[in-house]
Order: structure tokens, then sequence, then C-alpha cells
């Protein structure tokens, strides 16, 4: 598939990755405060290995929005929202 692709998609992968993360923040976030109220050791195991997979899903992200801030075959970086603008002599050299 052309999606797989490195370069192809990278905006849909981003945002897969970062949905992700943010579950499974939510997920680890549950867990240690269940754990801390029940103290119960599966809690425990659960919410370190959701902060494992914030951890992993973390780097995915990392490394789409790094493909997006890479110039296109024609010399274009696409723009990433958040990130900020190279300075005006940057961009004239």
């Amino acid at each position: 598939m052309q999606m797989l692709q490195c370069g192809n998609c990278e905006r849909l992968k981003t945002g897969v990755h970062a949905v992700v993360f943010g579950l499974a923040a939510v997920c680890g976030l549950y867990n240690a405060a269940a754990w801390v109220s029940r103290r119960q050791a599966h809690l425990a195991v659960n919410a370190v290995l959701y902060a494992a997979l914030m951890a992993w899903e973390q780097q995915h992200v990392a490394h789409h929005l790094a493909e997006l801030r890479q110039p296109d075959k024609q010399g274009v970086a696409v723009p990433v929202a958040g990130a900020e603008p190279a300075p005006p002599a940057a961009v004239a050299a």
C-alpha cells in the first residue's frame, strides 16, 4: 500500500499516533489513580504498561512530525501546526 511508505499521509499517521498517545495517557492515569485507592497489583502493572506505550507513541509522533518538516520533492517544507516559522534571514539564504 502506498500509504504505508515513508512520506505519504504523514498528517494522518501523526494524528493516529497522537490519538493513541492521548488514549494511553487517559488509561494510564485511570489505572494509576485506581492503584492509589485500591492497591491492586494489576493496576500498577497496567499503569506502567500504559506509560511505556506513551513513550512508544511519542516517538512515533516525533518521527512523523520530522517527516512533515522535511522538504518535499519540490524543496518546500510542509507547514506543521504549532511550528515556529523560520526567520526571514534564513529563508532568503
